[in-house]
């Protein structure tokens, strides 16, 4: 049960790992650091709820280990009220009140929220409102007083993300299908807002920044997507920085940087604290348009000028259509979100300069598979769960300053 930790020396611009949480049967679905204490509440797909403490011999150990009838798939914790709703395979929904010492948990409340495995839950004090999603393909939300459901809305495809703001009430709903779409919601009914499409794989983390009215999405495909929802000029910024499935996001308010993980061990630690630009739409064209060489598919220019057709490629920083031999270059394009090398035009590769390549983001080797990841930015500390059943703390305080 005991979990070892491992005293290391701060080394700068790198994150320090304070300690590590195992004796897992399963993999941990989500896990919470403890605001105040020095304490972590994890949940796991071996059905078990358990709270670590630190104790005086410097390692945790659970001071409650709780089993549920099935396998606990996601969690919200609320520090003020104590609160703890646990998300369940069977679609139901488990609330429990925790003692001020963290060594007892009381049942509260069960709904029965969804029909399929819960993938999302969130306690909304302000409303007093339990938020819920499922592979149901429905989005619920319950008063937590009552016990009483207030209202669901069906979305197209089974929900991933899901985060709200509760000065508007905008349920933001990430899904499996790639779209992110926004929900106005009432004590007792839901309509829709709008839509955003910008992904290319399922949405599989979300962040919403009441601070700067934007909201951060991550997708399977690898990227990650700044939608500006306070400016109300529909500005999208991508961020490409991650090798694998970006599996976490988290803000870090006060200095303006956004915390990314995927699931290859990756950490990201982006500066949004810089004007970013939007990536270019990628252009139509039959023919190269640097060269004027037909593409492909062209086969009327192919015949009249007796030319073999091209493949057609995309330059990053215009977006115009060229040719392999016309984008032959590759250059990092930080402030459009690329810290990648990416294709460019042999033209916009000429404008780049050394400063236009200085990296806005740092990244970092979790070491392993991440799977969720919690930032409690009171501390700095990040919290991550793996594939190898282990949950990680770790101080950021060198990276996110």
């Amino acid at each position: 049960m005991a979990a070892e930790i491992h005293h290391t020396r701060p080394q700068a611009r790198k994150p320090v790992l304070l300690g590590k949480i195992d004796s897992f049967q399963d993999v941990v679905s989500t896990a919470v650091i403890i605001p105040k204490e020095d304490g972590v509440i994890t949940v796991s797909e071996d059905r078990t709820v358990r709270v670590w403490l630190k104790r005086d011999s410097g390692q945790y150990w659970p001071s409650i280990y709780h089993t549920m009838p099935a396998s606990c798939t996601c969690m919200s914790f609320n520090p003020e009220t104590r609160r703890l709703s646990i998300g369940m395979d069977t679609g139901r929904v488990s609330e429990f009140i925790l003692a001020e010492d963290y060594n007892k948990m009381t049942p509260s409340k069960n709904y029965q929220a969804h029909q399929g495995r819960v993938t999302v839950v969130l306690f909304v004090l302000e409303m007093e409102w339990v938020l819920s999603t499922g592979q149901d393909k429905t989005f619920t939300w319950h008063c937590s007083e009552s016990g009483q459901r207030l209202g669901e809305y069906r979305t197209p495809a089974w929900v991933s993300g899901l985060q709200f703001d509760v000065e508007t009430r905008h349920a933001f709903v990430g899904e499996h299908s790639g779209q992110v779409t926004i929900l106005k919601v009432e004590q007792d009914k839901c309509s829709l807002v709008t839509t955003f499409k910008g992904h290319t794989g399922s949405v599989t983390a979300l962040c919403w920044d009441p601070a700067q009215r934007v909201l951060f999405s991550g997708s399977s495909d690898h990227s990650i997507i700044m939608w500006d929802i306070g400016g109300r000029k529909g500005t999208a910024i991508e961020l490409q920085g991650h090798n694998e499935k970006v599996q976490g996001l988290s803000c870090a308010p006060h200095t303006r940087q956004l915390i990314s993980c995927s699931s290859d061990g990756g950490i990201v630690i982006w500066n949004m604290d810089v004007s970013r630009q939007e990536t270019p739409e990628w252009q139509d064209s039959d023919s190269c348009q640097k060269c004027e060489q037909p593409f492909f598919w062209n086969f009327k220019q192919m015949w009249d000028t007796k030319k073999i057709g091209l493949r057609q490629h995309h330059c990053r920083k215009c977006g115009q259509a060229v040719c392999g031999k016309c984008s032959s270059k590759r250059s990092t394009i930080p402030l459009m979100g690329f810290e990648f090398e990416v294709r460019v035009c042999d033209l916009c590769h000429g404008s780049i300069t050394d400063e236009d390549r200085a990296p806005t983001a740092t990244f970092h080797d979790s070491k392993h598979g991440i799977l969720h990841m919690q930032f409690e930015p009171t501390r700095g500390w990040l919290l991550t769960s793996g594939t190898d059943k282990v949950v990680k703390l770790w101080d950021m305080t060198p990276v996110v300053s």
